[in-house]
């Protein structure tokens, strides 16, 4: 918590996957969507929100999409060992930075607004109950996702 009261907040954005199943040899979250990389949406949205740190968490090689998030530092997973995994890449970091709240968000992901959120971080802020939030949704057909 800050001096003034404030929690503080650490963002970590998964952004090491290949995006293999959009055929493509780019980044998945280096796709445009409405003008602007998906991360970029991602990253502005986290700024909108007022989140105090955000760190991006890259794969191997991936040395474009690494510049392209500056200013904001990257942690390297070497090993694409899953979604946990690609979290703990990005230990050092969090351990450097300790803050209240940590959210994790994936880079491929621009249409989750700063307002929504806002209003995870209330829900997770308005008792020491929930320790975790999760935002999620149920599709009609679950098939096509994986």
């Amino acid at each position: 918590m800050q001096a003034d009261g404030k929690s503080t907040t650490t963002a970590v954005v998964l952004a090491a996957g290949l995006g293999t199943r959009m055929k493509s040899d780019l980044p998945k979250v280096m796709h445009r969507v409405a003008g602007r990389p998906m991360i970029g949406h991602v990253l502005a949205n986290l700024e909108t929100a007022g989140i105090d740190r955000t760190v991006v968490v890259v794969g191997d090689g991936m040395d474009a999409l690494a510049a392209a998030v500056q200013p904001h530092p990257t942690a390297v997973q070497v090993d694409r060992l899953g979604t946990a995994h690609a979290v703990l890449a990005a230990r050092d970091f969090i351990q450097a930075h300790p803050a209240d709240d940590l959210l994790i968000v994936f880079g491929d992901t621009p249409l989750i607004t700063a307002e929504t959120l806002g209003a995870m971080l209330a829900a997770r802020r308005s008792s020491a109950r929930p320790g975790v939030v999760v935002l999620g949704f149920e599709p009609a057909d679950p098939g096509p996702y994986g």
